[in-house]
This record gives C-alpha cells, sequence and structure tokens, in this order.
C-alpha cells in the first residue's frame, strides 16, 4: 500500500514537474508582465518620455520618482516602460521573421534535396560566418537606424541559424516510412512540408524561437548601447543605459534599472525554455 501511494505520488510530482513547475511559471510570470508592460505603457507612464521632472539628474529612487532619474532629469520609470515597446516589439517581430523564413526554407531544403538544398546551405552558412554584431553595425550605420531597417537586419543575421536548426530536424523526419508512403500516394511538397514535416518538428521550433529571441534582445540592447538602435526622445533598454552611463561611478538607478529590464527578461525567457517538457525540449517522448 505505502509503495503504491508512492509510486502515485511520484508519478503526480513528474506530472507537476512538466506542467506545473514553479521556477517555469515564475518565468512565465515574468514574461507576461513585461508583455503587458508593452502593450499598454502609453496608459502606465506616470511622466511623458521627454519630460523634465527633477532639477537634479541621476536622482535618486524617491516618492515621486519611483526609480530615480535619468541625466536630463526624466523619470527613468516612465522611460523603461515606454522602452519595454520598442525592445519586446522589435525583438518579436525581427524573431519572427527570422524564425519563419528559415524553418520554411530549411523544411523546403530537407525535402527537396539536390542543388536547391546544396546552394540554399552554402549562401546561408556564408552569410552565417559574418560576425552578428560587425554585420549589424554595417547595415544600421549604412542604410540608418529606423526600426524597418533594424527588424530587417536583425532578421537577417538569425535567418541562418533557424534554417540550420529546422533542415537538420527536418532532414530526420525526411527519412521516416510515412514520408515514403506519402511520396508513393504522390503528394507533392507543399502538403509534405506543411502536413507531414512541420507537425513533427514544431515543438523544437518554438523552443529554438524562444532561445533567438534572447539572442535578438541582446543584440538590439549592443546596437543601442553603440548608438545605432532606436533614436531620441524615445529610446529601448540597451539606449537607456548608453545615455545614462554616465552615472554608473555613482551607482545611479537610471543605469541600473534598465540594466536588470534586460536581465529579467532574457534570464526569464531562457528559465522558461529550460522548463519546457523534456520531449518538447529534448525532442524526445514522454
Amino acid at each position: 500500500m505505502t509503495t503504491s501511494t508512492s509510486t502515485s505520488s511520484d508519478r503526480r510530482g513528474i506530472r507537476l514537474g512538466y506542467r506545473a513547475n514553479p521556477v517555469g511559471i515564475s518565468a512565465l510570470g515574468v514574461i507576461l508582465l513585461w508583455v503587458v508592460v508593452a502593450l499598454f505603457a502609453p496608459h502606465m507612464v506616470p511622466h511623458s518620455v521627454g519630460e523634465i521632472v527633477d532639477t537634479d539628474y541621476f536622482g535618486p529612487v524617491s516618492r515621486d520618482l519611483w526609480l530615480g532619474s535619468d541625466y536630463l532629469g526624466r523619470d527613468i520609470f516612465s522611460r523603461i516602460l515606454m522602452g519595454a515597446r520598442y525592445t519586446l516589439g522589435i525583438s518579436l517581430a525581427a524573431v519572427s521573421i527570422a524564425c519563419f523564413s528559415g524553418v520554411a526554407l530549411g523544411m523546403t531544403a530537407a525535402v527537396a534535396g539536390g542543388w536547391l538544398d546544396t546552394m540554399l546551405s552554402r549562401f546561408l552558412d556564408a552569410l552565417n560566418s559574418i560576425p552578428s554584431k560587425l554585420f549589424g553595425l554595417v547595415v544600421v550605420a549604412a542604410v540608418g537606424s529606423s526600426i524597418p531597417a533594424l527588424i530587417a537586419t536583425l532578421s537577417v543575421i538569425y535567418t541562418p541559424g533557424a534554417y540550420r536548426f529546422a533542415r537538420a530536424l527536418a532532414v530526420n523526419v525526411n527519412t521516416m516510412d510515412f514520408m515514403v508512403v506519402a511520396r508513393i500516394r504522390g503528394e507533392k511538397l507543399p502538403y509534405l512540408i506543411a502536413s507531414e514535416i512541420l507537425p513533427n518538428i514544431l515543438g523544437p521550433v518554438l523552443a529554438d524561437l524562444g532561445l533567438r529571441f534572447v539572442f535578438v534582445v541582446l543584440l538590439l540592447s549592443g546596437l543601442s548601447f553603440l548608438g545605432l538602435g532606436v533614436q531620441p526622445p524615445y529610446a529601448d533598454w540597451g539606449a537607456l543605459v548608453r545615455e545614462n552611463i554616465g552615472g554608473l561611478p555613482f551607482a545611479a538607478p537610471a543605469v541600473l534599472f534598465p540594466s536588470l529590464a534586460i536581465a529579467s527578461l532574457t534570464i526569464s525567457v531562457n528559465l522558461l525554455i529550460d522548463n519546457l517538457p523534456r520531449r518538447i525540449r529534448d525532442r524526445s517522448p514522454e
């Protein structure tokens, strides 16, 4: 009786470990919080992002300024809330384009094979060999740092990685018996990709999308720190760090809190992915 009860408890614990992992839920809560902030920031900010509300620069945390003031005396709390719209919006748009393009090309190359597979793989491998930050610096410096240019640049940078990941998964699925049966039935390439390949690689692809989102956030923040991101008076979190870097020797809240915002988002996404069900994260059956 005791052994049976213990076994049942262990099974429930495993099931809860997959479906109600406390770390994963906490990470998801932080991510959802930032999503809500990004969506409703204009209705949540106590001050305009360009309004000077403090006569002192790098002001401390106070009752009126919850996170202090920046190098011009603007409310850093309001600027972080509005910066979430740019950081999350640009990163999500770029990673969505990159993963959609890379996955579509990867599945097509794996199923079609031949010269198409070789040509796509060599071209995207060559593109992937260029350092991402160097590529971003050159392109953004050449065409300007508008939001569409940032999205396009970031999506191009991360498409090769998404392609290689999706192709590796699709090649394995392409050797399965059901793919042979589908070809014998005379199914065409679009059907094989949409109905046979994609459903079998969707879980790992979504997990990979989350990881690439973290990389995009960090690269966008790096470009913004170098002055090539969202331009004043608006700013993403990386630009907020760059603007207030002069307050670092004074431990100014204006430089600490944007850094913590970047860390909280990227770490939470990583923790959420690490605590996904094993059959999704490791591509293995339960």
